[in-house]
């Protein structure tokens, strides 16, 4: 009898060390996904004070993040059961960070270009995003049909994008002045007046005209004298170190879930909750 109780607890014992064992080791799988963004690039990303409506801390500060990046990041986390980090980077740190391996990706309204392409991998698209115009509703501009009628604006935009690389050049006789280096840099510049137009996405117009309520926005999307870009480059993707394809992968498989519709609801709630400005 006694023989036998020894065994029952030895018995007991080990598979109490098998479960512990199995717990640190399900622990340990658990992956935190560090994720980077500006934190200041409203509607898709930016920085507050408080956790309000679901923000996220920002590593190795006080602050919060956040915006539809911030949004997709948490829906992605959830989906794959990983424990989320936003960390804030300045616009040209984000690729380098991808590329030295210092985060997992990048969630920051990035557009799939063919000269990123050679330094990242990307997934498929998080969002799609429409060029537009901005100026001031008393701009001499604030009539414009088309690219056309933007001939001899005084232009600027953010620094390392499409808008600026591809869109200004298209403008007749433009005097475009040097790239801002973030998306609030180039409002502030137009709404001191530096400018008369700086051209960027809809989503960041949108939020802007919530900003600024002096601003308008042109839409020239499907005209006969709209910007000329392509596909890919309004394609809104997650960038990721070249090779990962296992989180590539990973991620995709979430976003295949998604639809549109879905983006389109992600980002007006975004908007939505915006800060009135992100400029300093």
């Amino acid at each position: 009898m006694r023989r036998n109780v020894k065994m029952a607890a030895g018995l007991l014992c080990t598979a109490a060390m098998v479960l512990t064992a199995g717990s640190t080791a399900f622990a340990e799988e658990t992956k935190t996904l560090k994720v980077a963004m500006e934190c200041g690039y409203a509607p898709y990303n930016w920085t507050q004070a408080t956790d309000e409506n679901g923000a996220v801390p920002i590593a190795d500060s006080s602050e919060y993040a956040y915006g539809y990046d911030v949004m997709m990041a948490k829906h992605i986390c959830e989906e794959l059961g990983y424990d989320l980090e936003i960390v804030k980077l300045d616009w040209d740190s984000l690729v380098p960070a991808v590329q030295s391996g210092t985060v997992d990706c990048v969630i920051a309204g990035q557009s799939i270009t063919s000269a990123r392409l050679e330094m990242v991998d990307f997934t498929e698209p998080y969002y799609y995003a429409s060029i537009i115009t901005l100026t001031k509703k008393d701009s001499d501009y604030a009539n414009a049909a088309g690219v056309a009628d933007l001939k001899g604006a005084t232009c600027t935009s953010q620094l390392n994008t499409i808008w600026y690389d591809v869109c200004l050049p298209q403008i007749e006789d433009a005097n475009i002045l040097p790239a801002q280096e973030s998306a609030p840099a180039m409002l502030v510049a137009l709404d001191a007046d530096k400018c008369d137009i700086v051209v960027t996405d809809m989503p960041t117009g949108m939020a802007a005209c919530v900003a600024y309520p002096d601003f308008t926005l042109l839409d020239f999307t499907g005209s006969d004298d709209e910007f000329e870009v392509s596909d890919e480059e309004i394609n809104i993707g997650i960038s990721l170190q070249k090779g990962n394809t296992e989180l590539k992968d990973a991620i995709n498989g979430v976003l295949d879930k998604m639809t549109a519709e879905d983006y389109e609801e992600m980002m007006n709630e975004a908007i939505s909750v915006q800060p009135l400005s992100n400029a300093e």
